[in-house]
Parts: structure tokens; C-alpha cells; sequence
């Protein structure tokens, strides 16, 4: 039997919660107040996918590795998916004008486009679209 989970937690570190919320504000995202302290927020991607960011020293309790610095360092790309190659182009450059940096060239496959951007800690974001109907 094929396992599936009903939902996905991303847990991210960040050094200032504040300006963390205020940039993927920027971006369009919204937060769960019932999942949010001076330690965490709960950043909603969809329904079912969220974010979890997390001061480092908080984050710092739920493993015994030391943290990687991601502006030096890549672990994981978050992807998320945008409804057209407009607003792929929208949200990284909303991610650009509230202080994200530029990580690799917008790409076209024809098929796919996708761009990315490292929000204000590093962590690397693709926002890519997909034509309906090309993947069977």
C-alpha cells in the first residue's frame, strides 16, 4: 500500500520572524494566528501545504545537527506553483522589491517556466508554471 500524507509541513529556520512575515506578506502569503508566537508562524501555502517558520534558536530544539547557513549553503528548493508564467514573473519580482535576492535566471521549457529567488535567510523559492496537459 502506498503511503500519502493528508498534509505537509515545511519546517524553515529565519533569524527575524518579524521580517520574515513581513516579506512573504509582501508576496501575497497568509499566516494561521493559531500557530503563531514569538517563536513560530504557520505560513499558509494551500489547504494542505504550509511553512513553518521558525526562530533559529526555536528551530534549534527539534534537532541535535547544527544548522546550515543557506545563504552559504543549499539543503532543499522550495517549489510552488504559479497559474502562469505572468504570475510566476509577479510573485519573484514582489520576492525582489521586499528585499529577496535573485538566485537563477527566469527558464522557459516551453512546457514550463519557472524563476527563483532566496527570501531574506537564503532559503532558495522556484515559482514555476506547468501547461495544463503536458505532463500525462
Amino acid at each position: 500500500m502506498a503511503r500519502t500524507a493528508k498534509q505537509v509541513f515545511v519546517n524553515l529556520p529565519v533569524k527575524n520572524l518579524d521580517k520574515s512575515i513581513h516579506f512573504f506578506t509582501e508576496l501575497g502569503f497568509e499566516f494561521n494566528p493559531q500557530f503563531t508566537d514569538e517563536n513560530a508562524t504557520c505560513m499558509v501555502i494551500n489547504e494542505n501545504t504550509f511553512v513553518m517558520l521558525l526562530v533559529e534558536e526555536f528551530f534549534k530544539t527539534f534537532t541535535t545537527k547544527e544548522l546550515v547557513n543557506p545563504k552559504l549553503s543549499t539543503e532543499v528548493i522550495m517549489a510552488i506553483s504559479a497559474e502562469s508564467n505572468d504570475e510566476v514573473d509577479e510573485i519573484v519580482n514582489r520576492a525582489l522589491n521586499a528585499g529577496g535576492s535573485s538566485s537563477n535566471d527566469a527558464i522557459d521549457h516551453g512546457f514550463m517556466y519557472a524563476w527563483s529567488f532566496q527570501d531574506l535567510d537564503g532559503h532558495l523559492w522556484e515559482v514555476m508554471h506547468m501547461q495544463e496537459g503536458s505532463v500525462e
